[in-house]
């Protein structure tokens, strides 16, 4: 957990803010038709996800589950290692109440189970 708040408050935070709040209206696209950064912190969707796709989501950024990205939102691959990205991760979801993260493993399991 300690690393992943290192590489977090080093790689995520000027955008996602220092305390997971993210940018402000987050939900509202701007001139150029981005979205600004969202929370990661539980007023957020991030806990909407399950682990492979916020593991996903960094290192490949959104592109990879939207066509013809074009946000701000860059890829990792390359510049963080994957032992990096699971630990930032997981310090996101150790500031999650217990309800959240419940919610969120659910997602997770969900997720991993045979269509």
């Amino acid at each position: 957990l300690a690393r992943g708040e290192v590489v977090y408050r080093t790689s995520c935070s000027s955008c996602h803010g220092a305390n997971l709040e993210g940018q402000e209206n987050w939900w509202i696209r701007d001139a150029d038709g981005n979205l600004p950064a969202p929370p990661h912190d539980q007023t957020g969707h991030t806990w909407h996800h399950s682990d492979d796709v916020l593991f996903n989501l960094v290192k490949y950024g959104p592109a990879i589950y939207v066509a013809d990205y074009s946000g701000k939102m860059p890829a990792y691959d390359g510049v963080l290692e994957d032992y990096d990205i699971q630990a930032v991760n997981s310090w996101i979801a150790s500031t999650w109440p217990e309800e959240i993260l419940l919610a969120q493993r659910e997602r997770t399991l969900a997720s991993e189970q045979p269509q």
